[in-house]
């Protein structure tokens, strides 16, 4: 099949790799996995092929991703909490959703009600990052308020950890979230199934052997799909890296200088750019740009290539010390991280390739 351009190549076989090793690797501390498919758009492809490294469960943070997946029959969660305003069809596309508001926890119990069904809630709590999550001082009287609930069952608490504030999963914070699974035990009666430690960032802890007993549900996408985790970026043992290939198109080819010719104002995107003077280089232009990728999160896998920088449609390139002699049509390829796949992925311009 011939081929369009730019478009991200994915390695399906990898992907199946990386999900089963860390399926395997939480095991052993008891940590069951919720494949997170937010990252690639929930593309049916990649979910099946996540499920085929022995996930259970898959999450999402946009319903209409999680609308997609009915066909598969594994569970769905919900990540992000969900707004009012989507009670049913929250009810109706997921299985269980991630919670911190009452109030919308209430609809969840009408619109559980109304189709007849049960819909799980996990309760999250802030442990310091400040994004979403009840404040500790909190949890006890919103426990007994939610297991009051018509057709709703509690079935755990959780946190979030390092996405917004950057604080990093550890004894303290993750033992603490233990805690006060007991506490409710020992106030309420209530036992809590499920306490969701994080996110790929707590896959370290669970890596080097000090994640808190008790945690035993952790939220892992980039880990899967990249390879690695994401408190200290470290690789994660026996995982690929390059599941996810972008690949673009050159469209031209020039010599000229290192530094633009004329007084230098604001760029397309408000910013005064910077430049250093090596005079005369080789540039190629790859029909790729901001409007598709994060130019900051990608990485030549030609070492000799150097990224000058990107407009909304257009990613230029130092290809003067390299030893591919580069022509017009030629396709360049390129690693990312996770915020550059997330664009890639979402963006209706790049193309969707699978391979196994």
């Amino acid at each position: 099949m011939k081929r369009e351009y730019p478009c991200v190549e994915v390695n399906l076989g990898k992907i199946t790799h990386n999900t089963r090793e860390i399926v395997k690797l939480c095991s052993t501390k008891g940590i069951h996995v919720v494949g997170v498919t937010k990252v690639f758009c929930a593309k049916k492809p990649v979910v099946k092929a996540m499920l085929n490294g022995g996930l259970e469960i898959v999450g999402d943070s946009r319903i209409e991703n999680l609308k997609r997946l009915e066909e598969f029959k594994c569970r769905k969660l919900l990540l992000r909490i969900p707004m009012e305003s989507h009670a049913a069809e929250v009810v109706k596309y997921s299985d269980i959703s991630l919670n911190s508001e009452i109030e919308t926890i209430k609809r969840l119990s009408k619109a559980a009600k109304r189709a007849s069904k049960i819909h799980n809630v996990i309760l999250m709590i802030d442990m310091g990052d400040l994004r979403e999550g009840v404040l500790e001082r909190d949890v006890i009287d919103l426990v007994k308020e939610i297991i009051s609930l018509e057709n709703i069952k509690l079935a755990g608490i959780g946190t979030n950890l390092t996405c917004y504030g950057g604080v990093i999963p550890d004894g303290n914070n993750l033992g603490k979230l233990v805690m006060i699974k007991k506490e409710i035990k020992d106030k309420i009666g209530y036992e809590i199934p499920i306490v969701s430690g994080g996110n790929s960032s707590s896959l370290y802890a669970v890596m080097n052997g000090t994640i808190p007993d008790g945690i035993n549900q952790l939220r892992i996408g980039e880990a899967i799909v990249l390879g690695r985790e994401t408190s200290f970026g470290k690789d994660v043992p026996g995982c690929y890296k390059d599941s996810f290939t972008l690949k673009g198109e050159i469209i031209e080819i020039k010599e000229k200088p290192s530094v633009p010719i004329g007084t230098i104002g604001m760029d397309a995107f408000g910013q005064t750019p910077h430049f250093e003077d090596r005079g005369i280089i080789k540039r190629a232009i790859v029909a790729l740009g901001r409007q598709d990728i994060v130019s900051e999160g990608l990485t030549p896998l030609d070492k000799q290539v150097n990224i000058l920088g990107a407009s909304s449609d257009h990613l230029l390139l130092d290809i003067t010390n390299s030893c591919n002699l580069y022509k017009v049509g030629d396709i360049v390829d390129f690693n990312m991280d996770y915020g550059c796949l997330l664009r890639a992925m979402t963006s209706p311009y790049v193309k969707k390739y699978y391979v196994d």
